[in-house]
């Protein structure tokens, strides 16, 4: 059996050809959606403000270790591309980072 890892995601992205419904639907949320909501889940956390430029969701991940992080990236993207095509908010421009939370350092300052 392969080692599970798990991975935070990030998929950043641009609104594209938003309809009006889909424009006011945005802004109604829009104070749903601000930093302060911001969580790693495995269903993904949607960000954006009311400028609707740019939009993150952040997603969690798990996966094989040996799969690595680029596998990882292309699943959240898959999950973001499902999420805003069933929501009919139009995007582009996807593009995502992750971390393999099993192998991050952490630096803990001395006492």
């Amino acid at each position: 059996m392969a080692t599970q890892h798990t991975y935070r995601v990030i998929v950043r992205g641009r609104w594209d050809g938003l309809t009006d419904g889909a424009r006011a639907k945005l802004l109604a949320e829009a104070d749903q959606h601000g930093l302060a909501q911001h969580r790693f889940t495995p269903e993904g956390s949607l960000v954006y403000d009311a400028t609707l430029r740019s939009f993150t969701y952040r997603y969690v991940i798990v996966s094989d270790a040996a799969d690595g992080e680029e596998l990882a990236a292309a699943l959240a993207e898959e999950k973001a591309e499902a999420a805003l095509t069933a929501a009919g908010y139009g995007y582009r421009d996807l593009r995502s980072s992750a971390t393999d939370m099993d192998t991050m350092k952490i630096n803990r300052k001395g006492r």
